[in-house]
C-alpha cells in the first residue's frame, strides 16, 4: 500500500502575505527616501562589506539538492577562498576549506560534483572521508607519531535547514534566523526538489544592484514588459521581515483570502525570499530559482542560479517543458533583463552623474535592505 501523499500547507506568515494581497497589497506611507551612490561604487565600501558582513554572517552556499546523495562533494570558489561542500556517509552537510592538511594543496579540482567515499589529494595522496577526517596517508612510517585526528579538514560553521545549506567564516555565527526560514521552506518542500540546472553569471555590477531588483515590484511591468510582466498586477505586493531577511509576495490573480493550500497559492502568487546579505529564492508556480550572490569587487558580482523542480524529468515532453522555463528565466528574464539592468546601473553610477538614488513607495524593500547593510557597517 502506497504511503499517503503529504499535503503541504503554507505557514501563517505566508498566509498573512496572501491575505494582504487579497486586500490590495501593502501600502507604504513612508514616502521618498535616498541611497548614497557611493554605496555601489566605493572600493573602500566593498572592503568594509566583506570584512563586516560576508566574513561574519551566515551565507547560503547551495540548495540541499546540489548534493542529493551521500558521499558527494562540490568545490566552490565564489566567496574568495577554496571551499568544499560535502555530504558525508551519514547524510550530514559540511562546508570545509578545500585544502589538504599536509602541504596546503587544493584537495579537489574543478567545480563539478564528485561522488566518492574518500577524497584524495592529487599531490601526495593523503585521503579524507566526507566528514573531513584524515583516513589514510602513504608511507605512514615516514611520519612517526603523527595523530591523524589532528589533521582533519578545516570545517566551517555549517547549518542545513529547509532545503538550503548555510555556512559562515565566523565560528560564532548564529543560524537561528536560518532555522526560522526553514519552516517556510519546508512548507513547500524545498528540500525535496530536484536540481535541474545551475549556471553562474559574471555580472559587471555591484552586488546590491542585483539584490535591489528583487526587493521592489516597481520595475516588473516595465523591465519585463515582453516576458513575465503581463502575468502580474502592477503595484500589488506585500512583504514582511524574518530577522534580517525579507519575505515578499507579488499577486498574479484574484482574491486569495480563502486559499490555504500550495497549488492555489502558487498559481496566484509569486513568493520571493531575500535572504541577507545576498541570496534570493523565487517560488514560481511549478518550479523555484535560488540565486546566491558572491561579490568580487565594488563593480563585479558572481550570481549562481539554481533551477529546482519537483522531480527529475520523466519524459521528453517534461524535459522540453523545463528547458523552456530555464531558458525563459535564467537566460531571458534574469540574464537579459535583471542582470543587464544592474550592469547598466553600475555604468551610470560609476560616471558620477548621481550623488544619490531616489526610492519611491514601491521600493520600500530596498530601503529596509540598505538600512540593514548600513547597520552592519
Amino acid at each position: 500500500m502506497n504511503a499517503p501523499e503529504r499535503i503541504m500547507r503554507p505557514t501563517e506568515g505566508q498566509m498573512a502575505l496572501a491575505r494582504q494581497l487579497a486586500d490590495g497589497g501593502r501600502r507604504d506611507t513612508a514616502g521618498v527616501s535616498h541611497i548614497d551612490a557611493a554605496a555601489y561604487t566605493s572600493p573602500a565600501r566593498h572592503d568594509a562589506e566583506q570584512e563586516r558582513i560576508f566574513a561574519k554572517v551566515p551565507l547560503v552556499i547551495a540548495p540541499s539538492a546540489l548534493l542529493p546523495k551521500r558521499n558527494m562533494a562540490v568545490p566552490h570558489d565564489g566567496f574568495g577562498k577554496p571551499l568544499l561542500i560535502a555530504r558525508d556517509k551519514d547524510g550530514n552537510a559540511q562546508v570545509f576549506l578545500n585544502v589538504c592538511q599536509h602541504r596546503g594543496t587544493r584537495l579537489v579540482e574543478g567545480s563539478e560534483a564528485v561522488c566518492a567515499s574518500r577524497l584524495i589529494c592529487p599531490y601526495h595522496a593523503w585521503s579524507y572521508t566526507l566528514d573531513g577526517q584524515l583516513a589514510a596517508l602513504p608511507r605512514p612510517d615516514s611520519f612517526p607519531g603523527l595523530d591523524k585526528a589532528q589533521f582533519a579538514l578545516k570545517r566551517l560553521a555549517t547549518h542545513e535547514a529547509g532545503g538550503l545549506i548555510w555556512f559562515s567564516f565566523d565560528d560564532s555565527a548564529d543560524f537561528a534566523d536560518a532555522a526560522a526560514l526553514g519552516q517556510d521552506f519546508a512548507a513547500f518542500d524545498l528540500a525535496g526538489q530536484h536540481l535541474f540546472r545551475r549556471r553562474t553569471h559574471d555580472v559587471a555590477a555591484n552586488w546590491k544592484l542585483i539584490m535591489d531588483a528583487f526587493l521592489e515590484s516597481y520595475h516588473v511591468q516595465r523591465l519585463h514588459a515582453t516576458t513575465i510582466g503581463p502575468f502580474f498586477k502592477d503595484g500589488v505586493a506585500s512583504g514582511d521581515t524574518v530577522g534580517p531577511h525579507q519575505r515578499s509576495a507579488v499577486g498574479r490573480a484574484a482574491a486569495l483570502s480563502d486559499a490555504d493550500d500550495w497549488p492555489s497559492l502558487r498559481a496566484a502568487i509569486t513568493y520571493t525570499y531575500q535572504m541577507f546579505p545576498g541570496t534570493i529564492l523565487i517560488v514560481s508556480p511549478d518550479y523555484m530559482n535560488l540565486m546566491t550572490l558572491m561579490p568580487q569587487s565594488e563593480g563585479r558580482v558572481l550570481v549562481e542560479d539554481f533551477m529546482l523542480i519537483p522531480e527529475a524529468p520523466q519524459s521528453d515532453k517534461a524535459l522540453a517543458h523545463w528547458e523552456k522555463s530555464w531558458k525563459l528565466l535564467d537566460g531571458g528574464v534574469f540574464g537579459a533583463e535583471d542582470f543587464r539592468a544592474a550592469a547598466l546601473g553600475q555604468q551610470g553610477l560609476a560616471s558620477g552623474a548621481l550623488d544619490r538614488l531616489t526610492l519611491g513607495t514601491l521600493e520600500s524593500g530596498m530601503r529596509r535592505f540598505h538600512d540593514e547593510v548600513e547597520a552592519r557597517l
